[in-house]
């Protein structure tokens, strides 16, 4: 089926008109071909990277062709942006529309009439408004020229972008014309590439597959260490330049963005929860460079046109590599060098899988080889640039990556693993498949809590037989196992491990298991943090000062000097130098409240001491924090004063329980008195609270894990404890 005669599809025609409609001299990679196959009237399939041209290769078509081209696409953001760059390129603005929930009823009137009279070449719809039975009534009185499928990866169960109304495309397009599609994405998978074709039912289309290296991009994964410091650092070394930092959820991107302000960073929040001239005004911003970052969940982004973008960061670990190649597809896209940042923790990683729990089980199992990937891409040794395209089908020379991924510029060594992994698989079947990650490491190296102690009994003669090494490098074994499926992780049963038929092969017959040790995250993050809690600030001489200063005052005052300032106040302090009480009510775990109460005595003592020593003091890099996260804060202290339950109050605060105890912990820990009366009076009896205020009081420190150890798991829970001690220093340290 001809869409156009032969005449039309000559190069030199599309050459022309490439050049007198859109500016270009010359078509890039397979745009040419894939149009002209186009008009030919048959069916494609496009994947080519972000930045690549998609959008060239219906557009150009459409404006060529008798009648008009539907294009469904899955963001408003997305349709309005390619709406507007086609009109600037005509002198006739009817040239393209979008038909979706967004226009007034006066609106798709004009709309229609457009079509109905000629002059609208391009249709951008969403699935939902092509289903609508008028709107298929409408387009089966129109001459429909081809169908495009923008981001065809929705459709796709094993997309990163799921849209189950995607799934009903065919039958859509089939109520409305016999035309040809033309399917584009840029990322997906050889997996993901068939079920578009097949859902499609268009098997016999012709795959352009371009590759998916971009040479100008540095991938890079960095510990989620003091992330607040690293990314106001990070970013004020790039001033003036364009970035976008991605957040997993809304509530992150709102408040990474009022943390970017405060410290003199242009930035601006996106997400769906904005109003939509809001997020409208801010994407403009972006483009128009009034913001130099745009902090987001990744709906920013996608058919966005602004090649300048120089970093992309990503606050969370991403849910899957197609989403992450994606996102991080829009830096770099002039063909200059776009620097690529992941924070990891393997947290994050637990979070999303989390998410799992409760869907149904094709739909985990589907979320659970996603998230493996990701783990693996995360934990690599090997060129992440050759591990990224080999996930997409496509071989790569790790040679050519040039040193333009942190593996390649500084590589880790690897090691024999066999034994390593032997053990582990052992001792989860010696276990009996009962326990999840945490325990199985803990039993390990030989530490107990009170549910391996229940069954000590039976798991004795495994119980430390991996001693010789840390925690933190069995939670690395245990994860590369998961990521090479020789476990699994039963999500329903919160994630306890179970050996997978190729884990039983393997211990059956050994084979060469090549691990990386110095490459977990979690050992350099221990490391960091217990070099924090023993005391190595930077300046460890103003520490040890500040050190004797708080005992003797806690002395004075009869109070533990933990209750003063925590350890970590303290090191925030001879690394930050703070001589003014704002200063000072910005360093970690103090806030106003506790700066005014306690405060003076040490900022004498760091004046005089920045004084004598000539310090100058970093305080380009201070963080400064959003005002106490002051509405938060208001409103959990006034709906404990209403006596409110604390899962009320979370839920009102779309909050975990967890969450809104790290929250109140954090505003006792920096000066303010809470009311919990109420909410001790339920958990627990007078003498227990006792029992715990008493305890509190003969330690140094009263931390969490210190009661833990203390009282045993039948007698207080995590949250027991953790509400008993926000009790305990707000009534006698604040």
């Amino acid at each position: 089926m001809d869409i156009k005669t032969s005449s039309i599809i000559n190069s030199e025609t599309l050459h022309k008109n490439l050049k007198k409609v859109f500016g270009f001299n010359k078509f890039r990679g397979q745009q040419e071909e894939i149009i002209k196959h186009l008009l030919k009237g048959n069916d494609s399939m496009v994947i080519m990277p972000t930045g690549g041209g998609k959008s060239m290769c219906y557009q150009l078509p459409a404006l060529l062709s008798d009648g008009l081209a539907i294009v469904v696409s899955p963001l408003i953001a997305l349709m309005k942006n390619q709406v507007d760059a086609l009109r600037a390129h005509s002198e006739d603005s009817s040239i393209a529309h979008v038909l979706n929930s967004s226009l007034s009823k006066s609106q798709t009137a004009q709309v229609k009439l457009d079509i109905n009279e000629g002059k609208t070449k391009l249709l951008y719809v969403a699935p939902e408004s092509l289903i609508k039975e008028e709107n298929i009534q409408f387009f089966n009185n129109n001459k429909i020229s081809f169908f495009a499928i923008d981001e065809a990866h929705c459709i796709s169960e094993w997309g990163h972008d799921f849209r189950p109304e995607y799934r009903k495309l065919r039958i859509i397009m089939d109520n409305i014309a016999d035309a040809p599609v033309i399917a584009l994405t840029a990322t997906a998978t050889p997996k993901v590439r068939i079920d578009i074709m097949k859902n499609l039912k268009i098997e016999n289309a012709k795959l352009y597959l371009d590759s998916f290296n971009r040479s100008n991009l540095f991938y890079e994964i960095r510990p989620k260490l003091d992330i607040a410091k690293q990314l106001i650092k990070y970013i004020n070394n790039r001033k003036g330049e364009s970035g976008i930092v991605y957040c997993l959820s809304r509530k992150k991107v709102e408040e990474i963005a009022e943390v970017l302000q405060i410290n003199g960073i242009k930035a601006l929040p996106y997400h769906a929860g904005l109003e939509s001239k809001k997020r409208v005004a801010h994407q403009d911003a972006f483009l128009m460079e009034d913001c130099d970052v745009i902090v987001a969940t990744i709906a920013f982004g996608m058919g966005i046109d602004k090649p300048d973008i120089r970093f992309v960061i990503h606050h969370d670990i991403p849910k899957s590599l197609e989403g992450y190649y994606q996102e991080t597809g829009r830096a770099g896209r002039d063909g200059g060098k776009g620097d690529l940042i992941t924070f990891y923790d393997y947290k994050d990683i637990e979070k999303l899988e989390k998410f799992l729990q409760g869907k149904p089980v094709a739909e985990q199992e589907i979320g659970r080889l996603l998230i493996m990937e990701t783990i693996a891409f995360s934990e690599t040794s090997i060129c992440r640039r050759k591990y990224l395209l080999h996930y997409f089908g496509e071989e790569f020379d790790a040679d050519k990556c040039k040193g333009m991924c942190d593996n390649c510029k500084d590589p880790k060594p690897t090691k024999e693993g066999q034994e390593f992994i032997k053990l582990a698989l052992q001792t989860i079947l010696e276990c009996k498949e009962r326990f999840k990650p945490k325990e199985i490491a803990k039993i390990l190296i030989g530490e107990s809590n009170s549910l391996i102690n229940q069954h000590m009994g039976q798991i004795s003669h495994v119980f430390g037989q991996g001693k010789e090494k840390s925690i933190q490098f069995w939670h690395s074994i245990i994860r590369q196992v998961y990521v090479k499926q020789l476990i699994t992780k039963e999500i329903e049963s919160y994630g306890v491990l179970k050996i997978t038929s190729s884990g039983h092969d393997f211990l059956a017959n050994p084979y060469s298991f090549s691990i990386t040790e110095d490459h977990d995250y979690d050992i350099l993050s221990s490391k960091q943090s217990t070099s924090i809690q023993k005391g190595q600030a930077l300046d460890t001489n103003l520490f040890n000062i500040l050190k004797d200063l708080r005992k003797a005052i806690a002395k004075e005052k009869e109070l533990p000097p933990a209750i003063l300032f925590m350890e970590a106040s303290l090191i925030d302090m001879a690394n930050q130098y703070p001589i003014t009480m704002d200063e000072m009510a910005q360093i970690q775990g103090v806030g106003v409240g506790k700066a005014k109460k306690y405060g003076q005595e040490f900022l004498d003592v760091i004046s005089e001491y920045v004084e004598e020593n000539n310090i100058e003091r970093a305080i380009d890099i201070v963080v400064r924090t959003v005002a106490n996260k002051s509405n938060d804060k208001i409103y959990i202290i006034q709906s404990l004063d209403k006596k409110l339950s604390l899962e009320d109050i979370a839920r009102g605060k779309s909050m975990t329980t967890d969450e809104l105890i790290t929250e109140i912990e954090s505003i006792v820990e920096s000066g303010t008195k809470v009311n919990l009366s109420h909410i001790l009076n339920e958990m627990m009896e007078p003498e227990e609270l006792d029992e715990i205020h008493d305890f509190f009081k003969t330690t140094d420190t009263f931390s969490f894990d210190e009661a833990r150890s203390e009282f045993d798991d039948d007698e207080f829970t995590d949250d027991e404890i953790r509400v008993l001690r926000i009790d305990f220093i707000s009534k006698i340290g604040n």
